[in-house]
């Protein structure tokens, strides 16, 4: 099995695993990222809503990425990539029973009245993943001030230089289009499209087979 480099410098920016010191970064910049998304309207209630979106990044971003091993982030946390790996993936850890005693407790409840459509479209959202072992994209932000300078896609790097030497596939699920063609660009294709349990959103599933090529014209 290959060795995967653990800091990767794509010209500007260099990257680097995230460490338990970045966690309130994280937190800070996913929130940033996604303070205005459709998806964000829909998951969590109005009332507390950024402080909600807040503590959701920094347990399902920043503690469950970090205890995993399985973040990546620009030296500045300005550009954020959180994984689910599969199980005894090298070089990472399994998630410390706090952490996911933690998710499991707290994510519904920052849902508020939300909670049973978010849980319904996870399970619909499960069910089209990959059947066998592969990585979860579960987070990607970029700050809005650090776009278009290649920073989203320095940080997914890492964790696909691992699926190419281990030979397993990516997986993720986007709610725009916009969010699918950007991936597209790291070599994902759409696998499902679906929408949200209560039709309110559309939901692409995409996977990204092992060294597959970028798309080049997204479309």
């Amino acid at each position: 099995m290959s060795d995967v480099p653990t800091v990767v410098r794509v010209g500007i920016p260099s990257v680097r695993p995230a460490e338990q010191r970045d966690v309130p970064r994280i937190a800070a910049t996913l929130t940033v990222a996604l303070a205005d998304s459709r998806w964000t309207r829909w998951a969590l209630p109005e009332d507390g809503r950024i402080q909600r979106l807040t503590r959701w990044h920094e347990l399902s971003g920043g503690h469950r990425g970090v205890s995993t091993r399985s973040a990546w982030v620009t030296e500045d946390v300005t550009a954020v990539a959180t994984w689910v790996p599969p199980a005894g993936a090298p070089g990472t850890t399994p998630m410390p029973a706090d952490v996911r005693a933690a998710l499991d407790r707290e994510l519904p409840v920052l849902s508020g009245a939300h909670a049973a459509r978010v849980a319904a479209t996870r399970e619909l959202v499960d069910a089209a993943r990959p059947a066998g072992p592969h990585w979860w994209l579960e987070h990607l932000g970029t700050r809005p001030t650090a776009r278009r300078k290649g920073m989203g896609r320095a940080v997914l790097a890492p964790a696909l230089a691992r699926c190419d030497a281990d030979g397993l596939p990516a997986a993720t699920s986007v709610h725009t289009w916009a969010g699918v063609r950007f991936l597209r660009g790291s070599g994902f294709a759409v696998s499902a499209a679906l929408h949200t349990a209560d039709g309110e959103l559309p939901v692409w599933v995409l996977v990204r087979e092992p060294g597959a090529t970028p798309d080049v014209d997204p479309g």
